[in-house]
């Protein structure tokens, strides 16, 4: 099922802001979790503040010095709790940045992972995303200044973006809050379970790779019952990834999973979408 960008009259729900009451720093009892990827100088923050307006829970993520901003917004009878991640062109930790923004898409499961790109550098953009797509199935594609792509003469087809990289991309200019009610509706649909996501993911492994990935994964759930996206990290052991190898030996995975989870209101049969 692929979702994009709907042409409906001016005065349908998707193109005004109706549903939406942004909730600034008034987080308690929230639905879903949702996490804000993207490159530096993408709009990210536009994008953060136009949902849950310009108040926001700020302060430095656990034991780092990597600011972190938190707010929240309702809409569909949903509260939602937004956390911008660190700007990073990679989440392979090669910075304090890229570790905080893994580590949360990873250990923190967001119910939705925002990507906002740049639509005039969509190519370069592209390469977080398909990063993210390997860790999670649950994301929503904001290509966002697409006012300053028109000025340039570029075009982007969101359609054709979405049946190639299997979530929904929404086209968006922040700052004219253009795209924003289509955004909400995407997050919401994932969020929800009534868009299942089916993300592009880069390589096929081949059986003695698969073979390795399987005794890996069965070892890393025996160790640390509780973690999720043990194949990710399998895989990222059997790269050599330093960090990771690191916080396995040590035990860290448990602390790193506890530091990132988020209480969330349980899903009961009154309270589920």
């Amino acid at each position: 099922m692929t979702h994009t960008v709907s042409e409906h009259c001016e005065d349908c729900p998707v193109h005004n802001l109706g549903n939406l009451t942004r909730l600034g720093i008034n987080m308690h009892q929230v639905d879903f979790v949702v996490a804000l990827a993207g490159n530096p100088n993408t709009g990210k923050s536009t994008v953060f503040n136009a949902l849950t307006g310009l108040r926001q829970h700020t302060g430095n993520w656990p034991g780092k010095t990597v600011a972190r901003a938190e707010g929240g917004f309702e809409y569909g009878n949903k509260r939602f709790k937004i956390v911008d991640l660190p700007g990073t062109y990679s989440l392979l930790s090669n910075s304090t940045d890229e570790e905080v923004a893994r580590d949360f898409i990873l250990f923190g499961q967001p119910d939705v992972t925002v990507i906002v790109v740049d639509a005039t550098r969509l190519e370069r953009n592209l390469n977080l995303v398909l990063q993210v797509l390997e860790i999670t199935d649950r994301a929503v594609l904001c290509v966002n200044l697409m006012d300053e792509a028109r000025r340039n003469g570029i075009a982007v087809d969101v359609r054709q973006l979405a049946r190639e990289l299997g979530i929904p991309v929404v086209a968006a200019s922040a700052r004219q809050e253009e795209g924003i009610p289509e955004l909400l509706k995407s997050i919401y649909e994932v969020a929800s379970g009534t868009y299942v996501c089916r993300p592009y993911r880069l390589e096929k492994t081949s059986p003695s790779l698969e073979k390795a990935i399987g005794t890996l994964t069965a070892q890393l759930k025996s160790e640390f019952p509780d973690l999720p996206n043990t194949r990710w990290i399998a895989l990222r052991l059997l790269e050599g990834d330093q960090k990771i190898i690191d916080s396995v030996k040590s035990g860290e995975l448990k602390g790193l999973y506890r530091a990132n989870s988020v209480n969330r209101v349980p899903q009961t049969a009154a309270t589920a979408p």
